[in-house]
């Protein structure tokens, strides 16, 4: 828990609950010990889908479907979803989620290792979001960029690991450093890729939000860093 509790539980207790299929499988995934994004997150995932008005979604990390559903309820009806899920196990409950929403002609789940999948997609995309294994996420990095299309929105769950990613190194379980040093890097690349905006947010266990600039104005992002080292140098 990265944020009090008490106020968590306290923003939680003002939600609305989802869609009856929706409310059913996310019982049952958590009953059976699968992931579902917090409700901190879906709250935010509704808002951004209907901000954007997305038309392409991709969607790194299935599980059982739920938030690729939970997506599709308030994207619009002209929208496609691809959603990308590599542990066997859960693909047909996936599957047959999507079947029993009726959204199996709008959602393609696809099966396999992400880091293969995303090199053959063809973009763009404009609403990526992130939420496989957490020590991947700077490995999908760069492909992710090649898809995400310009003015596009890039949503990355769990990026701060229950509060471990600002701690130091030697802190963590030494099973828990690679992820660590990864996470690391990853928010320290959406942070300071001129291509993007990223706001780090303290909710459930760390959301990033990212929205890819136009080529102009990457353009004038890099000369102004460029303009601010200059002057660095010139003072010190």
């Amino acid at each position: 828990m990265i944020v009090d509790e008490r106020i968590v539980t306290f923003i939680n207790s003002l939600d609305t609950k989802n869609s009856t299929l929706l409310e059913e499988i996310e019982s049952g995934a958590r009953a059976a010990d699968v992931p579902v994004i917090r409700r901190e997150m879906q709250s935010l995932l509704k808002v951004l889908i209907m901000l954007k008005k997305p038309e392409r979604i991709l969607e790194v990390g299935t599980a059982v479907g739920f938030s690729a559903l939970l997506m599709s309820e308030y994207a619009p009806e002209t929208c496609t979803i691809t959603t990308i899920e590599n542990y066997a196990k859960r693909i047909p409950e996936a599957r047959e989620n999507f079947r029993r929403a009726g959204r199996a002609d709008r959602i393609t789940l696809i099966e396999g290792d992400a880091a293969e999948v995303l090199k053959g997609l063809e973009g763009p995309f404009d609403f990526i979001f992130m939420d496989a294994a957490k020590g991947q996420y700077i490995h999908y990095f760069p492909e992710i960029m090649r898809l995400l299309e310009a003015d596009g929105c890039l949503v990355s769950d769990n990026v701060m690991q229950d509060g471990d990613v600002i701690e130091s190194r030697f802190a963590v379980e030494r099973r828990n450093r690679t992820i660590h040093a990864r996470m690391r890097e990853y928010l320290y690349e959406l942070k300071h890729d001129t291509r993007l905006v990223t706001s780090i947010l303290p909710l459930g266990d760390g959301a990033a939000v990212s929205v890819k600039r136009r080529p102009a104005e990457t353009g004038a992002a890099e000369r102004q860093i460029h303009r601010k080292e200059e002057d660095h140098e010139e003072t010190s």
